[in-house]
């Protein structure tokens, strides 16, 4: 079965990313830095800024791989957890650092095993994009902060421009394809980020949804001239009756 044709069903997409992940977890650092040209971190430090951290919040971040935006947050706040589907991701996190103050939980972004309004504020850094169903995401994510808090997501776009938007994904692929054959005899390993941003709604259309499951004050951040997006927004201090 080709890949694009993996991912075409929400089921499909779900055993194809659990998959993926497992095989790529010790590569993953490598990976996102040589295809961001070293700025990976950089652009995670920037959704730290924008979250605007105090001593008191409490993190929850999301696909949190190896702990690049958990360990980036915690300090300034009190305390933070980071989820990620793939248990061998974790224990590579658990080697950079292990505190009273950061917990490191296996888990589904569609299931958190949180109580309602546990975090004030939420984080993820490529997470929304690779979840099978965004808008079931974006409803746990939701239900799982404190009225008031801020959800702050990092990932790539999906070019509105057909002619950029082509550009985009051909380098996407061809590189994807060669470090794939490159580093694991399979050039579909990396070949699946442009394929998923195919069907990726994009950075407004993402805005837009959260404005529709409740999140106030959604907005776009561009980054790498747009090519890439920082998402913010706030669940309300208080919810409209109705």
């Amino acid at each position: 079965m080709s890949l694009r044709r993996e991912i075409a069903t929400a089921d499909g997409k779900h055993r194809y990313v659990r998959r993926l992940f497992a095989t790529i977890a010790d590569r993953y650092d490598f990976i996102t830095v040589f295809l961001s040209y070293g700025q990976d971190r950089r652009w995670k430090q920037r959704l730290v800024q924008l979250a605007e951290l105090k001593e008191g919040d409490r993190v929850l971040d999301l696909a949190c791989g190896t702990g690049d935006i958990l360990f980036a947050a915690v300090p300034p706040a009190r305390w933070g957890v980071g989820l990620d589907i793939t248990h061998r991701m974790l224990q590579l996190a658990r080697t950079r650092r292990s505190d009273a103050r950061t917990r490191l939980v296996t888990g589904d972004m569609l299931a958190l095993p949180f109580a309602d309004g546990q975090f004030t504020v939420v984080t993820t850094g490529y997470g929304l994009r690779n979840v099978p169903d965004l808008n079931r995401a974006l409803r746990e994510i939701y239900r799982v902060l404190a009225p008031g808090g801020r959800l702050l997501s990092l990932d790539f776009n999906r070019p509105a421009h057909p002619l950029v938007r082509g550009a985009y994904h051909a380098y996407l692929t061809v590189v994807g394809s060669l470090l794939g054959l490159a580093l694991h005899r399979d050039p579909d390993t990396y070949r699946y980020i442009p394929e998923s941003i195919r069907t990726y709604p994009g950075a407004d259309a993402v805005a837009a949804l959260m404005t529709r499951f409740g999140f106030a004050d959604a907005r776009v951040v561009p980054v790498l001239g747009g090519l890439m997006a920082i998402h913010v927004a706030r669940k309300p201090a208080a919810v409209p009756a109705g």
